[in-house]
């Protein structure tokens, strides 16, 4: 199994362009995958510089409806008409980051709903023996507090986002089971909680951001937050690999409790099982 990061936030190798968003490249044995298509279309141009052809891509997992994950759906199915999208039916909603004076819509793009290639998912789903999709990530266990701004607007009434349009994949392959989430809003550790639940161990690579990022700094509730959790994954028998919504100052707070069982995942950086 080979993993590539196509985009996130930081700039990367070989030259690969970086934006706010995530996207992420897999090879199985059966599959040639993407995780999240970033916030436009640079994530094409970034897989062409590190020899990968997206153009033989079947499967295409959207891990929730915001704009920095499918922003670049609209570019991929110009290049691929033939790979399925497995989406949440509630990724289409009115999601907003929304301040004390401000609001700013960060869904998708409507006219992706008629797209031919989406395929929504309901629930837990085996599309085979190498990919399993899971949701309903219902624990609040050190909920990430920046989750707090992000409201989904029904009618004229704001509602906090409770994630139900987040989905998570588990890959098997090599003997190993990777765990792939965008944002992780739920929390990574709950994220984690059903994912024991639901196949009776933990995985044995975790590659996800972790939604800590606070753009006005990061008060003492928040450092204790990312402490703790960082305390809890270290009793993991895990390797993480993070990026994207995790920020550096979170970043190297848990990289000093995790030591090498974190990493940071840079644009055209790489793991390879097997």
């Amino acid at each position: 199994m080979r993993i590539v990061n196509l985009m996130e936030n930081t700039p990367g190798v070989n030259g690969c362009a970086c934006e706010h968003g995530l996207s992420i490249y897999v090879e199985t044995k059966k599959h040639k995958l993407l995780v999240d298509t970033g916030a436009s279309g640079a994530f094409i141009d970034n897989a062409k510089k590190l020899g990968i052809n997206l153009e033989s891509v079947d499967t295409v997992i959207l891990s929730h409806g915001h704009y920095d994950h499918g922003g670049g759906i609209s570019d991929f199915v110009t290049i691929n008409s033939q790979a399925k999208i497995y989406i949440r039916p509630s990724a289409f909603g009115n999601y907003y980051h929304k301040g004390h004076k401000s609001e700013r819509y960060i869904g998708l793009k409507k006219e992706l709903e008629s797209c031919e290639q989406m395929c929504l998912v309901e629930g837990n789903v085996t599309i085979d023996d190498e990919i399993f999709l899971f949701t309903n990530v219902t624990g609040r266990r050190l909920w990430p507090s920046g989750n707090l701004k992000l409201k989904k607007k029904i009618s004229d009434d704001w509602v906090q986002d409770d994630f139900d349009h987040e989905q998570y994949l588990i890959l098997s392959g090599d003997g190993k089971e990777v765990l792939i989430s965008g944002c992780a809003h739920n929390g990574i550790l709950n994220i984690l909680d059903k994912a024991f639940e639901l196949r009776g161990r933990v995985p044995d690579i975790v590659i996800s951001g972790f939604h800590m990022m606070q753009k006005n700094g990061y008060s003492n509730e928040d450092m204790k937050i990312i402490r703790r959790t960082a305390e809890i994954l270290k009793t993991y028998p895990t390797k993480f690999y993070t990026g994207h919504c995790t920020d550096r100052i979170p970043y190297e707070e848990m990289k000093n409790i995790m030591g090498d069982q974190l990493f940071y995942m840079h644009c055209g950086d790489s793991v390879n099982l097997g």
